[in-house]
């Protein structure tokens, strides 16, 4: 790699900084925990791990600032100064500089910001620059360049890196200069700014875009996805409990000094010839412990090599087996083995459990050892994380805030109708320490929170220990592809990556879409758009305001879509079917002859003109799982009067009772034949099942079986419109 490097004046002469022995947390206003360590200034260490309020989802390492990785120690002491005043702006040194940020950084922001500028830093004594007062502009151009790819650590080229990384990049270079007079022993020269007056944002070539980015999971992902996880909760989570139990009790305390205990020779062969009196199998050594005894020296034909000693010292309530011991109990433990077995000693006789498939019983878990159940504890957790995060819409930092007694009491609205609640906080922009919320659930997101606290004990305090989600995810995936999914009859789930993040948003997505349809095992996505409705309104601005805010950004654009799909049918020549079939059309007729009107000729307007024309039809939208509703006017809706609901009241339709095939507000698409269909087909499997003496059930059915059979040719006649 090229060399730039041109001699320019003396740096600055190395003098004391203005901030030698600061104590950081106090002029950052960071409160500690008593005996905590307090990083100071002139320290090349800066734990902030006593901080408290730091977030629980930050990874210990992620609270500490090492300025040591630094190469040239004199920006060490320029690295410190640049992290100390984005942590602290008011210190009088700081508050005085004409460029610097006048808003307090978190820790994990500087975290990230000292990473950039130490690789930026270390580049450059690279290079031969010991100097910021030798940084020309071709070192800038230069070190991006080279950012603008991802290396693996033998330097080979795996993709390019992202915009935002390279935004990030470029703002710690530029960032540099805005604090130059704070640096007391070297900075850039005075007339110097990396890439003149453009913007990192500019630089890095980010180019803007709207809405969420955040691409939501598939359904062919999603569903099994969240059936998995919820038959975890609901079937296998009772006898997952009782596992953990036994594991907690598995190493006993260690004995007091009692005289009159017997020896240990003495409890050992109790031990062991309980395991013959019963007829019990000892249990198995891990794999890990094999390999060790084989490469001690112990023979693979040994009849003790498989056999757990630590488990059969726990059983005589001592934490360990020690290796002396073996000689003496050798031959009895032989004969012992010879008679029982082995088996592995979870699970052993484990109760049956329905499939998730509905195809009859099987064994809830095969016998396990002991590093397998602590897996399968550790796989229940994470469908844990999955059914809360896929059902209530947390994020990761308010899902790690959630403690044990985070489910309130149920509040009784009415007969047979409870308000279920979590308690926790907001992390995300609300400064440390966060903001305590309360979350409106369903009632399978209430019983996953109190799973999740059962298997995390009483000692953790939070309902999830760490949030380390991708490992922990692929593990889950294993499971359920595997050979333990197939046998429990779980759906397995295609290998797409998977985040915290896009399962809030898709359900956002989901609830926006598909309203009225199922999520996943029969969990009503109009249950949950109705309590997180009644969250916002119980709670107006908290954290189920903002998901609500994003649900309805997306239903407005998605029924914007559906509209815009519609009119091109019918300039295609598709027509809409249904008693509001001719209004739709008559609609469509004028929004086509105001397009012909305004455009020049040979030119094909837009979808955003059109989408201007489609706006005020596209609002009255409702997306029925056979229909399509154009609710304009209340006082022509079908389900209002069947509903005996006054009109004047009515800002929506009652879509769970309509009656499309009579509505002259309905109208049906091609979209809509599948579900027609489907229950033309039900109506004649039933029709063909029920007996004579059903005579006024059978004529009911084949009322209804007419008059789907009706709209499905009314459908196929507007689709072939088209052809």
């Amino acid at each position: 790699m090229s060399i730039f490097h041109r001699p320019t004046a003396p740096s600055k002469v190395l003098t004391p900084s203005v901030f030698d022995g600061e104590d950081v947390c106090a002029a950052a206003g960071l409160p500690l925990a008593r005996n905590c360590p307090c990083p100071r200034f002139d320290d090349l260490l800066w734990d902030f791990t006593g901080v408290i309020g730091m977030p629980r989802y930050l990874a210990r390492h992620a609270r500490i600032l090492d300025f040591a990785e630094i190469v040239n120690p004199r920006w060490r002491t320029l690295a410190k100064e640049f992290i100390f005043a984005r942590l602290a702006p008011d210190h009088p040194a700081v508050r005085e500089l004409p460029h610097a940020y006048r808003t307090p950084v978190q820790i994990t922001t500087v975290n990230g910001r000292l990473d950039k500028l130490t690789d930026w830093l270390n580049w450059l004594t690279e290079q031969g620059v010991h100097s910021l007062g030798e940084v020309t502009q071709r070192h800038c151009d230069a070190y991006l360049e080279l950012r603008k790819k991802v290396r693996d650590k033998h330097g080979i080229v795996v993709r390019d890196s992202s915009p935002s990384y390279r935004m990030d990049v470029v703002a710690v270079i530029q960032e540099l200069g805005y604090y130059t007079e704070l640096f007391a022993a070297d900075g850039y020269p005075p007339s110097f700014r990396p890439w003149g007056r453009r913007t990192a944002y500019a630089v890095a070539g980010m180019v803007r875009q709207r809405g969420n980015k955040t691409r939501p999971l598939t359904n062919d992902v999603f569903q099994p996805l969240v059936a998995a996880a919820l038959y975890v909760v609901k079937v296998l989570a009772p006898h997952l409990i009782d596992l953990q139990q036994q594991l907690q009790e598995m190493v006993p305390d260690p004995p007091g000094r009692n005289s009159e205990r017997p020896t240990w020779q003495v409890e050992m062969v109790q031990a062991i010839d309980r395991h013959i009196a019963d007829g019990e199998p000892f249990d198995v050594a891990l794999e890990h412990v094999v390999a060790q005894r084989l490469a001690d020296g112990w023979s693979p034909d040994d009849p003790l090599l498989n056999v757990n000693l630590i488990s059969l010292a726990h059983e005589t309530g001592r934490r360990a087996f020690h290796s002396p011991w073996l000689p003496t109990l050798r031959s009895r433990l032989e004969r012992a083995v010879a008679a029982v077995g082995l088996s592995k000693r979870w699970g052993r006789a484990a109760a049956l459990v329905k499939r998730a498939d509905g195809r009859g019983e099987v064994p809830w878990t095969f016998p396990m050892n002991t590093t397998e159940a602590r897996l399968q504890i550790s796989r229940a957790r994470t469908a844990c994380v999955i059914a809360l995060a896929a059902l209530t819409g947390m994020r990761k930092s308010e899902l790690a805030e959630l403690t044990l007694d985070c489910r309130l009491p149920p509040e009784e609205l009415g007969a047979g109708r409870l308000r279920y609640r979590l308690k926790g906080k907001i992390i995300k922009g609300k400064g440390l320490g966060g903001k305590r919320e309360q979350w409106v659930t369903i009632k399978e997101a209430y019983d996953t929170a109190r799973v999740a606290a059962d298997l995390a004990g009483p000692a953790s305090g939070h309902l999830f220990k760490s949030m380390s989600f991708y490992t922990r995810y692929d593990w889950f995936l294993s499971w359920v592809n595997g050979p333990e999914g197939r046998r429990l009859g779980l759906a397995p789930i295609p290998e797409e990556p998977v985040n915290l993040r896009r399962l809030r948003r898709t359900l956002a997505v989901e609830m926006a879409h598909r309203p009225g349809g199922l999520l996943a095992a029969k969990i009503h996505l109009k249950h949950i758009s109705v309590v997180t409705t009644e969250g916002y309104a119980d709670r107006p601005g908290g954290a189920q305001a903002v998901l609500l805010a994003e649900f309805g950004k997306e239903e407005r654009e998605h029924k914007t879509r559906v509209a815009l799909d519609a009119f091109r049918d019918y300039q295609e020549g598709i027509r809409p079917a249904g008693p509001g079939a001719q209004d739709l059309i008559d609609f469509f007729e004028f929004v086509d002859g105001r397009l012909d009107l305004s455009a020049a000729p040979n030119i094909k307007r837009s979808d955003q003109e059109v989408t201007n024309l489609l706006a005020k039809r596209a609002n009255a939208l409702h997306l029925g799982v056979a229909n399509y509703c154009w609710f304009l006017d209340p006082s022509k809706a079908l389900c209002l009067k069947l509903a005996g609901r006054p009109v004047g009241e009515a800002a929506q339709p009652l879509i769970g009772m309509c009656d499309s095939a009579r509505c002259p507000q309905a109208t049906h698409h091609a979209g809509h034949r599948p579900v027609w269909a489907a229950s033309a087909e039900n109506k004649k499997v039933y029709i063909a099942t029920i007996g004579r003496a059903q005579r006024t059930e059978k004529a009911r059915l084949t009322t209804e079986l007419a008059r789907d059979e009706r709209v499905l040719s009314e459908i196929d006649t507007a689709v072939a419109t088209g052809v």
